[in-house]
């Protein structure tokens, strides 16, 4: 008898499975279908859902491979195992969708917002940052810069036209220095954005450690006492007892039991504008014990103490954002040998701007020879 042939899949039902998969998740958590969407129309995906485009798109921009050369802490280190801004980001998905799975939340979402949280870090770290900070009317901060970066300066110009959860959850992601906690730039509306925003901190805090370890500025014994107690003294200890902290204090908040399941549109965008007020009241939902994110604190500040403000890193950190001082005065003074495509500035934009565009995504081996190339030759016409 033969064998009657199957109509090929329709690729439809393809992206269809996936947002009817995700009514299996929190009440609370993001939905793509239910997406408040993006700013220009788009034709949607046959086969992947609205946040996984964005964490597509992401992925294949230039900012974000240039991430690979772009320091975290050490400027330029010569060793193979110190943490970029490429591995930092790629821990920061990883324990963000681990949070994001524990609790039943969106972990597409947690990835795309991952992946563009540190587009806009200029090169040489947060020294760099400072730099730019004071050198750009009106300041500079990465988290904006990243949006930015997204927004209006990848794809020639064109941005990525991403929806509007990743947006908001990126441009407020960072963290003041005096708490993990603290809620500096904004509380991130969906709970996705906020397992994004402790996750930064669980990843970044526990490889700077092992960094530092790595450079000989400390060892495990120098690490405070109360830390070490509560957190542990490894590595992936100190990891394991953050992730399971976030899991257990958020669970109730965060409704990790319940499903969607029935949620109208209506429901949803109901859901997201309570989410929204509390955000805008700094309620937080996805957050550590306060007696772990009293240890990760006292953790934190031991870093900055000696290691992130140590006596030698501040030599270091000096010559690096005086490097990117000349080289900004230099390029507002002389914006004939930006790129052509910065030099035309098609948004008549201030040239202090232009120039923060440009340095901000320099790596830091490009900023070096960026610095060579404008200043040593007028060094040897001098020296005749």
């Amino acid at each position: 008898m033969a064998r009657t042939r199957e109509a090929p899949v329709s690729l439809e039902t393809i992206r269809q499975r996936i947002e009817e998969r995700e009514l299996l998740l929190s009440p609370l958590a993001a939905k793509s279908r239910y997406s408040r969407g993006r700013e220009l129309p788009d034709e949607p995906s046959p086969t992947r859902s609205e946040f996984q485009r964005d964490r597509d798109r992401v992925i294949h921009t230039k900012a974000f491979r240039r991430l690979k050369h772009k320091t975290q802490v050490f400027i330029s280190p010569l060793g193979d195992h110190y943490v970029t801004r490429l591995t930092h980001t790629m821990e920061v998905a990883q324990v963000g969708r681990t949070i994001a799975r524990a609790l039943n939340l969106n972990e597409d979402l947690v990835e795309a917002i991952a992946l563009g949280h540190d587009l806009g870090h200029p090169p040489f770290g947060h020294a760099g940052e400072e730099a730019l900070d004071e050198l750009l009317p009106g300041g500079f901060r990465h988290n904006y810069q990243s949006l930015r970066v997204l927004e209006v300066l990848e794809k020639n110009g064109q941005g990525l036209n991403l929806t509007w959860e990743t947006r908001e959850s990126i441009s407020k992601h960072s963290k003041p220095r005096e708490s993990v906690g603290g809620e500096g730039w904004g509380t991130p509306t969906l709970l996705e954005g906020q397992v994004l925003k402790v996750a930064d901190a669980i990843a970044y805090l526990n490889h700077d450690i092992a960094d530092a370890k790595r450079a000989g500025l400390l060892a495990e014994d120098d690490l405070p006492a109360a830390g070490r107690r509560v957190l542990g003294t490894r590595h992936a200890e100190r990891i394991d007892t953050m992730v399971n902290d976030v899991v257990t204090t958020s669970w109730e908040g965060a409704r990790a039991d319940e499903t969607s399941q029935g949620q109208s549109r209506g429901d949803y965008d109901r859901t997201i504008d309570d989410l929204e007020a509390r955000a805008d009241r700094g309620e937080v939902i996805i957050e550590l014990s306060p007696r772990v994110r009293e240890a990760v604190d006292e953790l934190r500040a031991f870093m900055f103490e000696h290691v992130y403000l140590d006596s030698d890193a501040k030599e270091e950190v000096g010559r690096a954002q005086e490097l990117l001082r000349l080289l900004f005065r230099h390029y507002c003074a002389h914006p004939e040998v930006l790129p052509g495509d910065l030099a035309a500035n098609p948004r008549g934009e201030p040239i202090e701007r232009v120039v923060a565009d440009y340095i901000a995504g320099m790596t830091d081996r490009y900023a070096l020879k960026a610095f060579e190339d404008a200043f040593y030759p007028k060094l040897w016409s001098v020296l005749g």
